[in-house]
């Protein structure tokens, strides 16, 4: 049986192969900057800043 290419065929082949990749990289990046050390004193002001009273 011959393989018909179609749009669907295609884009799927498309999103399995570079954009799934590209996704899980930025993904990995995301968490990779909200756990590094240097960003920690950030994120704990603002975690603060709904309880602070002005």
């Amino acid at each position: 049986m011959k393989a018909i290419l179609t749009v669907h065929n295609l884009a799927s082949e498309l999103v399995t192969t570079i954009w799934t990749p590209v996704f899980v990289a930025i993904f990995l990046a995301i968490i990779v900057y909200a756990f590094w050390p240097r960003n920690k004193t950030a994120f704990d002001e603002a975690a603060r800043l709904p309880l602070r009273e002005e």
